[in-house]
């Protein structure tokens, strides 16, 4: 097996900011794609972590809006409000949205060749906002290739 390291020529990182609406599934795919375009990124990876722990992010099916109506009602009822839980100091969806987040993603990396986003025709990227109302989500977008 042959291993060669290269250094990455391009080391970029930036924080792009949301702001939802609550309870609700954001395709952030475009947002994403342009900073791609931006920095003129032609292939590597793209690292991004939400600064949040009662959101996050995924990739998932970008077709049908019933896919993500349907996690919204899984995630609702696997974890609900209506729990009796210790954590309740900001509120009855503060416990049910860092859940939501521990079985969900912080960070995910997606690929990046020829200046695009390596993702299936069918997927996108989303930021999942657990609260029940509106918020300002930052995401740190870190470009590693070149």
């Amino acid at each position: 097996m042959k291993v060669t390291c290269n250094f990455w020529s391009m080391n970029i990182i930036e924080q792009v900011s949301f702001k939802t609406e609550g309870y609700q599934i954001v395709n952030i795919t475009d947002k994403i794609q342009e900073l791609v375009h931006l920095h003129e990124f032609k292939k590597g990876l793209v690292n991004l972590s939400i600064l949040h722990t009662s959101a996050s992010l995924t990739v998932q099916e970008n077709a049908s809006k019933d896919v993500l109506n349907d996690i919204r009602t899984f995630l609702s009822n696997l974890a609900p409000e209506s729990a009796n839980y210790l954590h309740d100091v900001e509120g009855p969806d503060d416990m049910p949205a860092h859940l939501k987040t521990l079985i969900t993603n912080t960070n995910l990396t997606v690929s990046v060749v020829s200046n695009k986003l390596l993702l299936g025709v069918w997927q996108g990227i989303y930021l999942c906002e657990w609260r029940k109302y509106g918020q300002s989500r930052s995401i740190i977008v870190h470009l590693l290739g070149e």
